[in-house]
């Protein structure tokens, strides 16, 4: 049986890489060696980043939260103790936005924590 070198398969896949590479820099959009490469990096980057990105918002949300707790004279960790044995069931995503839209409400928040926590 003879090879086929421009099979449909064949196009077809390159043609699938090439538009995935649309937007990338010099060879890496139009040169299938080079795209497949590039592709197959970038995917591997999106997957990655797509898990780190969850750690830096909670890590961003903890900072936020620690902010708004020291303006209210307690820490982080006592916060959230305190929000724990108050059997409040916040978590820090509504936290961190109550701290940075509505600072009232937050310090409420916080008493009530403080108080039935001690």
């Amino acid at each position: 049986m003879p090879r086929v070198k421009r099979g449909t398969t064949h196009v077809k896949n390159r043609s699938n890489i090439l538009r995935k590479a649309k937007g990338f820099k010099w060879g890496r959009k139009k040169l299938i060696k080079i795209a497949k490469t590039a592709v197959t990096k970038a995917g591997a980057h999106a997957y990655r980043d797509r898990r780190v990105k969850k750690r830096t918002t909670r890590a961003l949300w903890q900072v936020k939260i620690n902010a708004a707790a020291r303006e209210n004279k307690t820490s982080y960790s006592r916060l959230i103790d305190g929000l724990k044995k108050a059997k409040i069931e916040i978590d820090r995503k509504v936290l961190a936005d109550i701290a940075e839209n509505d600072p009232k409400v937050f310090s409420k928040i916080v008493k009530q924590a403080l108080n039935t926590g001690a």
